[in-house]
């Protein structure tokens, strides 16, 4: 592992900061200075550029509509985004192209892959994820909803929950129960739904924000064509551990840009408000530091098993765990020193749920405040902390596993 870039590598980014002057307006001071109205309006512009100069999925093969860029292309390009303070697509890229794009390209059949895949690029199939229920959130396995043949579609009826930009997708990729008398990792087959139908009901959930990114999805007889099973029936588990992989791995990467740029605005709060000089801010400040180089670190060796050609595995759990448990942390020293300010903020709230504020976001205290309460869910969504640990316990380290029931709400559907 060497964190250093080649000739090469320089000139890429040099042609990612050339593409950022043509495209971008000379007055541009990143997506995290506009509101929400605009930063929404200025993705929808921009995702069409990023489609024609083969920038939105660009890890992806040529073949179907990527650069082909390698991991370390790929980790420049966002390195440059989050200088320039732009995005790589809009939210429901990171489960289109991110996910379930990355899951088709490694699962599908070539008919699968050659219907969905220019879709996903064309924005036409926007996309959500159908994985946690209530009776099934850390413990994955215990999926409830079931599908059923009925000839040449599937039936589904139950329940997702948590789910992101749900009300904003026309795609769900959905892990449904279609043997319920198997053990419960082998009865349950990874589906590619449309929502745009009767059956399928998304309400949104406000969370402590105040924003409703997260929603419930019910699925009343909705129909599924019978060749939209990705992977075999009954072997979802397997294409399902594969998109985590992809969730918890690629961004492992790249992550580590953003919250440098985060921990640098964190220290000119600090100066801002004069708690620059005081030993005990230093001294958490150092620490925040310290965990930004490791996490950095820690995308390089990631980035080193993509240069191998090797896929994200059980491993990408070991980042999952460290960034969002280091998230609240970060989080928890700007409202310190905002303090009575964090009480009645000012300014806007981040435009997104998920991860640190936008490039580009100011430094007051609604920015802070937002980014403060989002990451309280960090811990809880894509795995949960205690779930990570057993991940890195168990396929990891080689640790005994915990003993396992193989009961479930499954083996109580009416059949």
């Amino acid at each position: 592992m060497q964190p250093t870039y080649t000739a090469e590598a320089d000139k890429y980014r040099e042609k990612i900061q050339a593409f950022l002057a043509e495209h971008l307006p000379g007055n541009w001071n990143g997506i995290g200075a506009l509101d929400a109205d605009a930063a929404h309006q200025f993705t929808e512009e921009w995702r069409p550029i990023l489609r024609d100069n083969r920038l939105l999925a660009a890890t992806w093969p040529t073949e179907y509509g990527g650069a082909g860029l390698s991991a370390l292309e790929s980790v420049i390009m966002a390195e440059e985004f989050q200088k320039a303070g732009v995005p790589t697509g809009s939210a429901n890229d990171v489960f289109g192209i991110q996910m379930v794009g990355n899951t088709i390209i490694q699962w599908g059949t070539d008919e699968q892959k050659k219907h969905f895949l220019p879709r996903i690029i064309s924005g036409e199939d926007r996309w959500c994820q159908g994985y946690s229920e209530p009776d099934a959130g850390s413990d994955l396995g215990n999926v409830g909803c079931k599908a059923e043949l009925d000839g040449d579609e599937w039936v589904l009826n139950g329940q997702k929950i948590w789910t992101s930009a749900g009300h904003l997708a026309n795609w769900i990729f959905v892990l449904v129960r279609t043997d319920a008398d198997a053990p419960k990792h082998r009865g349950i087959s990874f589906l590619l739904c449309p929502m745009d139908q009767p059956g399928v009901e998304v309400r949104p959930i406000k969370m402590i924000s105040g924003e409703a990114e997260f929603n419930e999805v019910f699925f009343t007889d909705a129909k599924a064509p019978k060749d939209n099973i990705l992977g075999e029936v009954n072997g979802g588990w397997a294409v399902a551990m594969t998109l985590l992989g992809y969730e918890r791995g690629e961004a492992a990467a790249t992550t580590p840009v953003a919250f440098r740029g985060e921990l640098d605005r964190l220290m000119a709060l600090a100066k801002e408000r004069g708690r620059s000089t005081d030993p005990l801010v230093r001294q958490r400040l150092a620490w925040c530091h310290s965990k930004v180089e490791i996490m950095r670190y820690l995308g390089m060796r990631t980035l080193t098993k993509f240069l191998a050609g090797e896929h994200p595995g059980a491993d990408a759990s070991v980042f999952k765990l460290y960034w969002s448990e280091y998230h609240q942390v970060v989080t928890e020293l700007a409202v310190d020193l905002l303090g009575a300010d964090g009480l009645h903020f000012t300014g806007k709230l981040p435009n997104s749920a998920f991860s640190t504020d936008s490039p580009g976001a100011s430094n007051d205290s609604g920015s802070w405040v937002g980014t403060f309460l989002n990451a309280r869910a960090g811990t809880i969504y894509a795995g949960t902390s205690q779930v990570q640990r057993n991940i890195i316990g168990e396929m990891v380290l080689g640790l005994p596993k915990e003993p396992k029931a193989d009961r479930g709400p499954w083996k109580d559907i009416p059949r």
